[in-house]
């Protein structure tokens, strides 16, 4: 069996060598592809594996098409926007992701944003603490749930809401649960978001939902671009003037929210919720393991299509 790791961002060494290890005691060859700069690249590199590893890279029809062998791709992370499901099923391919794996690396961005953005991107000037605040965490994953953690070590007060997750699990986990998502924004001081991009969530962080947050209303997403309805979001910034956004993922509109909401809007340069060696080597190693898996016994624990 052959496995391609493709990594347009590579993956630590120590990741790659841990992945190597994986692969050599079940027998597997393993090819890498970083750093390429060519969609060319990847589709010769695809053409006789049996399995992929990627990260933020793309595997659309056109990748399914030259890669006739292909049996399996995992993706390196909790998200999986970036395979084409539908074609993926079409090819007979088995498309996972790597849930978990990465959760504490975002939920402590999430707080790097939040302790920066609280304290005037450190201006000097006078911020506010998070001591006391009402954090609303939307969608209850392994992300949203290590987020929970970390927030009652900065003494804040949890509420959250999942539409798949039920309140019940939600309190059992020391944290309260809110009706709706209208109740989340409604009640809380900041609200971050955890929910992945699908037709029901694209452009759902709207106008309307926003403008519900307190006075002084922080918004956090370190979860997809997509879900945020950027003119929306950029019209209630503009009449609301005590609202801020931090987010992990650059908007399209990045230039006029940098522009218009100085002081109250921050962009990572790039998205940085996974980017920790930590993070990155358990990814790694755990997409790696989920292919021997499924390869040697039929394992689909973490099946997305």
């Amino acid at each position: 069996m052959k496995v391609l790791v493709a990594t347009e961002k590579p993956f630590s060494k120590i990741a790659v060598d841990g992945i190597k290890a994986v692969t050599d005691a079940a027998g597997y060859e393993l090819v890498l592809l970083e750093k390429y700069t060519e969609k060319k690249q990847f589709l010769d590199a695809v053409a006789d594996v049996d399995a992929l590893i990627i990260r933020s890279d793309k595997v659309d029809a056109e990748v399914l098409d030259a890669a006739k062998n292909l049996k399996i791709v995992v993706r390196a992370g909790a998200g999986y926007d970036n395979i084409d499901l539908a074609a993926a099923t079409a090819h007979n391919v088995v498309a996972m992701n790597t849930p978990g794996q990465n959760a504490n690396s975002v939920a402590e961005l999430v707080f790097g944003l939040l302790v920066y953005g609280v304290r005037n991107f450190f201006n000097g000037t006078s911020g506010t603490e998070l001591l006391g605040k009402k954090l609303g965490i939307l969608a209850f994953g392994n992300v949203g749930r290590n987020v929970a953690r970390v927030a009652k070590g900065f003494g804040m007060e949890v509420v959250a809401y999942d539409a798949f997750c039920p309140a019940e699990a939600i309190e059992a986990a020391g944290v309260k649960a809110a009706k709706n998502q209208e109740e989340l924004f409604e009640t809380c001081d900041i609200v971050s978001l955890h929910i992945p991009a699908t037709p029901e969530t694209k452009q759902s962080i709207n106008y309307d939902l926003v403008g519900k947050l307190k006075k002084g209303g922080i918004l956090v997403n370190t979860a997809r671009k997509e879900v945020i309805d950027e003119a929306g979001l950029i019209k209630l910034m503009e009449e609301r003037t005590d609202l801020k956004y931090l987010t992990d993922i650059k908007p399209d509109a990045d230039a006029e929210f940098a522009e218009k909401f100085a002081g109250r809007y921050f962009a990572t340069p790039k998205k940085m919720g996974a980017q920790t060696a930590e993070a990155n080597v358990n990814a790694g190693i755990a997409a790696a393991n989920q292919i021997v898996g499924f390869l040697r016994d039929g394992i689909t624990k973490f099946k997305v299509n």
